[in-house]
């Protein structure tokens, strides 16, 4: 049987995120795993050009980087309290993307992240970044879908 010496979870702070965390913990503390959290920016659309009031673009991506960074610290305070073999990744940019490259870049051996379960025209608008990343990945990928309520 593999074990896992670095488990890559993407947080998005959605309740499926949480999930897919608490699975993710729940393994890097039976293989005594290092934990990488990372949640990607997703890049936003460049409305350089355009009027946007109020503020620049670039202190817009700078306000969202830190809500993230506010955002990570918060979430690893209220579920990594005893937990000390973890680190936390703030990126930008196109999240399947980013996961892959990340979970590349830091030598991963296991990709967990949850599923929102979207279905038909919404499935087939935005797609699905845990599938894309199924399809993508070099590394295993265990998906956590969040059960209906």
């Amino acid at each position: 049987m593999n074990t896992f010496k670095k488990i890559l979870v993407a947080i998005d702070f959605s309740e499926s995120s949480d999930k897919a965390f608490r699975t993710a913990l729940f393994m890097a503390r039976t293989f005594e795993a290092h934990l990488l959290l990372l949640h990607v920016i997703n890049e936003p659309v460049d409305m350089r050009g355009f009027y946007v009031p109020h503020i620049s673009f670039d202190r817009l991506e700078e306000e969202i980087a830190e809500g993230a960074g506010k955002l990570m610290a918060q979430f690893c305070k209220n579920n990594l309290e005893g937990v000390s073999d973890y680190e936390t990744l703030i990126v930008s940019g196109i999240p399947y993307q980013e996961i892959i490259q990340v979970a590349a870049q830091k030598d991963a051996d296991l990709i967990v992240m949850g599923t929102h379960g979207r279905t038909g025209l919404d499935h087939v608008l935005f797609g699905s970044t845990a599938e894309k990343v199924v399809r993508k990945s070099p590394l295993p990928v265990l998906t956590v879908r969040l059960a209906d309520a």
